[in-house]
């Protein structure tokens, strides 16, 4: 409509423009010579005055294309925001739905893990009340692990993995121990308090005997909540001697009869 209206306006102008010249040149006819110089005067201010319109209507015709592209960028900036903004707030959703599902996971892992401590914690007691009942060569080799066991769980810096790793490697060596014949050098304390080298025979966890390189002190040994017992019997001593020289080979094979006290 703007358009339109510029339009008219222009052709009444030019209208009028011509009007006024033939007017200006009619009167020159009659001989007035200042009129024509006013009428040229008046033509080539038209004429500039519509040079500088027709300029103006470049310039506006320009500068409204240059705007609207503007607004047409800005536009796609703005959907693209949206899109981006609706895209975070997905990404958002999302990421606090995975956040409450790992926080619940975690809620029956600490669960679990607080399970786990404390029955790792009534092993660690059970297999050290079992260490006690355990003769000398399998608490001094398991001693590396047994060890390790905590004082005090609560405070303990160890994880439950490596107490759990500590608690079946001793364990595992108290099961092997049981499963085997083992003659042990060692030295004893005599009821009268004087100490001999003896070589002890131990069956398994259960039973011990031990003898001296005489063949004439020997000791039956049984495991307790205490410890180990030790009771005398030189009566039998030469049998523990002969049967500890059959283990090495020393002797020839023969059955021996000991006599076994289980606790």
């Amino acid at each position: 409509m703007h358009m339109k209206q510029s339009t008219l306006i222009r052709s009444a102008a030019v209208g009028l423009a011509l009007a006024s010249s033939a007017w200006l040149v009619s009167r020159a006819d009659a001989g007035d010579g200042a009129k024509i110089d006013e009428a040229r005067g008046a033509l080539e201010r038209w004429v500039e005055t519509r040079k500088i319109i027709s300029k103006e209507e470049r310039d506006f015709a320009l500068s409204k294309e240059i705007l609207q592209d503007r607004i047409a960028l800005v536009k796609r900036d703005i959907e693209s925001v949206k899109v981006k903004i609706a895209e975070a707030q997905t990404t958002i959703a999302e990421t606090d739905k995975k956040k409450a599902e790992l926080a619940a996971e975690n809620d029956v892992l600490k669960q679990a893990s607080a399970k786990l401590a404390a029955t790792i914690t009534e092993l660690e007691k059970a297999t050290a009340a079992l260490l006690v009942r355990a003769p000398d060569p399998v608490r001094e080799r398991v001693k590396p692990l047994s060890q390790r066991f905590p004082e005090k769980p609560e405070e303990t810096k160890l994880s439950l993995s490596e107490r759990w790793q500590n608690v079946i490697g001793v364990l595992n060596e108290m099961a092997k121990f049981h499963r085997e014949l083992v003659l042990a050098s060692e030295v004893r304390t005599l009821p009268d308090g004087s100490s001999v080298e003896v070589t002890t025979l131990y069956l398994g966890l259960a039973q011990a005997y031990y003898v001296n390189a005489a063949g004439t002190v020997g000791a039956i040994g049984t495991s307790t909540a205490q410890g180990w017992s030790w009771k005398p019997a030189n009566e039998v001593a030469p049998l523990i001697a002969q049967t500890i020289g059959i283990l090495k080979g020393e002797k020839v094979a023969a059955f021996v009869q000991l006599p076994v006290q289980v606790q």
